[in-house]
């Protein structure tokens, strides 16, 4: 097992809420990207099982995170994705990036981007490509806010 990283003294930890929406009961997946972000040095906080977009973006806006990784496999991700990113809206928390994972047609992705998704991580995609997605999009959001 891979021990977790930390950043530089004095530099930023990236903030990360995974996120299992639905009735969906697998979580292995999401489990698995956690724990590799954490050892990618990044704060994780995981929800657990039967989110619904609200519970999402209440905890998102709570543990004041940089990004909300959505995990579903259930195929009800446009309905999940749909509703989260218009409470973000509505919260004034539409700085976020949200990414996905899971079991996505790529017929869906164009929407998804749409909607503001980020990256959607499918079956068999790397861990450390998740990673260095989220360290490049946050930083790069950061050095825009100034």
């Amino acid at each position: 097992m891979q021990e977790p990283t930390t950043p530089p003294a004095g530099e930023r930890r990236i903030r990360v809420l995974i996120a299992k929406p639905g009735m969906d009961g697998h979580d292995r997946g999401a489990k698995i990207v956690a724990r590799a972000l954490r050892d990618a040095g990044m704060e994780v906080v995981y929800t657990g099982l039967r989110q619904t977009a609200e519970m999402i973006v209440n905890a998102a806006v709570q543990e004041d995170v940089d990004a909300i990784g959505v995990s579903v496999l259930s195929g009800a991700h446009m309905h999940y994705f749909r509703d989260i990113m218009a409470l973000l809206r509505e919260r004034g928390a539409d700085d976020i990036l949200v990414f996905g994972g899971g079991i996505i047609p790529d017929q869906d992705l164009p929407a998804l981007a749409e909607l503001g998704v980020g990256q959607v991580f499918t079956p068999g995609a790397s861990t450390e490509d998740a990673a260095t997605y989220l360290r490049r999009e946050v930083q790069a959001r950061w050095a825009a806010q100034g």
